[in-house]
């Protein structure tokens, strides 16, 4: 994919969305493109959610600690609010975790001539669409689909395995509570499998009886 750096069309910004499961380079893939256009001396302001905290609070940051500064957000809105009118290139890392409004938020940022860049996850750890990803893709002008490695068969991953046993959509974590899985390899029942064990084994131990309860 070209890094044109040139506004397309009638003075119009554009829209770039960058997905793909965990440890496919998606953050990585976002930061080389506000570098370069640091490099071209745009204006960039970057903004990722409150919420993921994993390496840094103020701090875009990949997998392998390449970093840029970044402005944490509550919600989409409070990006439309703090882009300055001198802003050309707005970075959105960790799309997922945003609600449906980002999609309009990111259209209002085009339309105003700004070039918008954003990552995230295109599917949850059960292999289902991650809105508002999915919603980005449709209205994006350039969307670059990233592979990552299975770590059980060393195939082409694109989806994303929870390891632990939570069930919620939403579990901010990374190297040790996912892992990045083909298709073939990939278990979307097994946080769900491993709950109800958990469960099973923890009312085993509740019915067991005590010593007490064996006298006669």
């Amino acid at each position: 994919m070209s890094d044109t750096l040139s506004r397309p069309g009638r003075g119009a910004g554009w829209l770039e969305v960058i997905v793909g499961s965990m440890f496919s380079g998606k953050t990585e893939e976002l930061i080389r493109r506000l570098r370069r256009a640091q490099i071209a001396r745009q204006r960039i302001q970057v903004f990722k959610p409150r919420i993921d905290d994993r390496y840094s609070t103020s701090h875009v940051m990949s997998h392998s600690e390449q970093k840029v500064v970044s402005v944490p957000v509550d919600n989409a809105s409070e990006i439309l609010e703090q882009v300055g009118d001198q802003t050309r290139v707005v970075g959105i890392d960790e799309g997922q975790f945003f609600e449906k409004d980002l999609v309009d938020v990111c259209q209002k940022l085009a339309n105003r001539g700004i070039r918008v860049i954003v990552a995230g996850l295109d599917t949850d750890w059960r292999g289902l669409p991650f809105e508002p990803m999915p919603q980005l893709m449709a209205v994006a002008e350039i969307v670059l689909k990233s592979n990552a490695i299975c770590v059980v068969c060393g195939g082409m991953a694109s989806r994303t395995q929870r390891l632990g046993t939570s069930t919620a959509q939403v579990e901010v974590g990374a190297t040790g509570l996912y892992e990045a899985r083909c298709r073939g390899c990939f278990d979307p029942h097994l946080a769900e499998k491993k709950e109800s064990k958990s469960v099973s084994k923890n009312n085993k131990k509740k019915k067991r009886p005590s010593s007490m309860d064996a006298r006669p």
